[in-house]
């Protein structure tokens, strides 16, 4: 027997898909005014496949509604209860543990760092930068990503350190600085820009949200720090260190 209040939860349950919708749709709105706008006005060309690109269009407005739901469900309570949990168990240890592991994990196997991994060490095989084949070419793509890895395993455990200590924020990411900035003048010059790079290609969908929920998490538990001036900063580093890590790689290895 159907439950006489069916036909309302199915029409609130479409009201709630509707309003993520149209909130997805309004973030992609500028692209498509801006794509629309040199397509009419300065192109002038029909596009093609326009049946494609409408189909495509309207999979992206779901795929980041979707996406945009996951974070809020999943994403975001699992970093800030295993915050909790962690700085309830008084435990420094564990609690920097997971979050190098937390780093290091959600870095090693972003695509976009393999791929620019993978697309430098196929370049700097071409350029005779080390030995031909395919195993040396392997060997500098895993050693790219793992240096990149680490080094966000360590910039979450810093800024870990920094919320419960309660360091400023702004000495820490300007000493990391001048550090990339000495770096810059002694690298090889092959790896700079990889390095300066590798900082971007951390901040990946899964990190991101992950790394602020741990922050905020552990500010709002720990007595006297305000999560919304401690809890933020973590992907800073995480954007920071790869570009020390990288260049010191390359220092040792060209």
């Amino acid at each position: 027997m159907l439950n006489k209040n069916a036909p309302s939860i199915i029409f609130i349950a479409f009201l709630a898909v509707l309003k993520k919708l149209r909130s997805a749709f309004a973030d992609l709105l500028p692209i498509i005014l801006v794509i629309a706008f040199f397509q009419l006005v300065v192109i002038r060309q029909p596009l093609p496949d326009l049946g494609d690109v409408i189909l495509g269009g309207l999979l992206v407005v779901v795929g980041l509604a979707l996406f945009v739901e996951g974070l809020e469900m999943g994403l975001f309570p699992i970093g800030e209860n295993m915050a909790h949990s962690l700085a309830r168990k008084g435990s420094l240890f564990w609690l920097l543990c997971f979050g190098f592991a937390l780093g290091f994990s959600t870095t090693v196997a972003e695509p976009a760092l393999i791929a620019v991994a993978n697309e430098a060490a196929e370049i700097a095989a071409q350029a005779n930068l080390f030995e031909s084949g395919q195993t040396s070419q392997k060997g500098y793509a895993l050693g790219l990503r793992l240096s990149v890895a680490v080094s966000v395993g360590f910039a979450i455990l810093l800024g870990v350190l920094r919320i419960l200590k309660g360091w400023p924020l702004h000495y820490l990411i300007l000493s990391g600085y001048g550090i990339v900035m000495l770096l810059t003048l002694f690298a090889p010059e092959e790896i700079i820009g990889i390095a300066y790079d590798a900082g971007g290609v951390t901040t990946s969908t899964v990190t991101v949200p992950l790394v602020a929920a741990l922050g905020v998490g552990l500010a709002a538990i720990i007595k006297g720090r305000n999560p919304l001036i401690d809890g933020f900063g973590l992907i800073a580093f995480a954007s920071l260190m790869p570009m020390i890590f990288v260049m010191g790689y390359g220092m040792l290895i060209f």
